[in-house]
């Protein structure tokens, strides 16, 4: 905590600044809920969305709106609905950025204290300040869903991996909500990062701004899913073989639940190949018609550069090769000229 000294009637005056964006964040929850952000508990069946319950029916209310809505617009004119786009990417971008500080002034003191290990698989890594960051992230994942509702209200394609990825991970958040994985802040932080980028991408291209990069926002997820395999195969595996088959190499005993794991490794899993095969079908087949494109380009301007014979540099040319012609046949048959 910082202090600004000024004068105010000719009277010194001390005005404390909270420099922590986590007390400052605390000062905003306690204002709302009426209780300190140090006092949460996620509880299964009393905290909103705490059930499975309820996180199916989430998902499936998704499904209705948006392929019903799809039908229903089907003879429609799309809506353009660009105000709303806007805000609604901007605040994206700073949610996501608001809740990465957190977790960041969270995790950076107690990975220098206890060690990278211990954030991943021991209590570091599920600490009170923690558990109220998973739980925003995790309503979070539910506003996310409109993303796809724009699409569908505009009218743009619904693809298998939006429909599935959106849905997929708040189902993927409440998992590892209830089965108490200290390996969370692994994804969710480069979640976090990528989608500061990518609605900030959205944003933009919303107000008409031209943006060069938006295939490396596909990379960036590829690359964020194989960091996050690497992390939760690790969690697993040492989970699973601490728990079930002591005998095998591992380093000690993740905390998480089995079936929090399975959810993880599966889910991720298919976001990498579904990330990798919509990079190599949209961006590959683009650098493919980029080339062909260049090609033919440079055959049209070859063709402009050559200049067309006239009628007797043809006649001449059609003259040698029948003399061409007739002299090759003549050698290999007897019966005189080919023409």
């Amino acid at each position: 905590m910082s202090y600004l000294y000024g004068l105010s009637s000719g009277t010194p005056a001390v005005i404390p600044l909270n420099l922590s964006p986590w007390l400052n964040f605390n000062k905003l929850w306690t204002s709302i809920m009426g209780y300190s952000a140090q006092d949460f508990r996620f509880v299964p069946g009393k905290t909103p969305f705490s059930t499975l319950k309820e996180t199916v029916a989430m998902i499936v209310l998704y499904v209705v709106v948006i392929f019903g809505g799809r039908e229903i617009m089907r003879n429609r004119e799309p809506y353009k609905l660009n105000g709303l786009f806007k805000a609604h990417n901007l605040l994206l971008t700073i949610i996501s950025g608001a809740l990465l500080v957190l977790f960041a002034e969270q995790l950076i003191p107690t990975l220098w204290r206890h060690g990278l290990y211990d954030n991943i698989c021991g209590a570091s890594g599920w600490t009170q300040p923690l558990v109220v960051l998973y739980y925003l992230n995790y309503l979070v994942k539910y506003v996310e869903l409109i993303d796809t509702v724009f699409l569908m209200v505009k009218k743009k394609p619904l693809t298998f991996l939006h429909t599935y990825h959106h849905p997929a991970t708040a189902l993927l958040c409440y998992t590892q909500m209830v089965g108490h994985t200290s390996v969370s802040w692994v994804p969710i932080t480069l979640n976090l990062t990528v989608h500061v980028v990518m609605y900030w991408y959205y944003f933009q291209s919303a107000r008409g701004v031209r943006v060069s990069w938006k295939q490396w926002i596909t990379r960036l997820q590829i690359t964020q899913f194989v960091i996050d395999l690497g992390f939760v195969y690790f969690a697993s595996w040492d989970y699973f073989t601490s728990t079930y088959a002591p005998t095998l190499p591992h380093v000690g005993t993740c905390a998480g639940e089995p079936f929090a794991a399975v959810a993880g490794d599966v889910i991720l899993s298919s976001y990498l190949v579904l990330f990798i095969s919509f990079y190599i079908s949209t961006y590959k087949k683009m650098s493919n018609k980029r080339s062909a494109a260049k090609l033919a380009q440079k055959a049209e301007v070859r063709m402009e550069k050559t200049e067309v014979p006239t009628i007797k540099e043809t006649a001449e040319k059609a003259t040698q090769a029948v003399k061409a012609a007739n002299s090759g046949m003549h050698n290999i048959s007897p019966s005189g000229p080919f023409f």
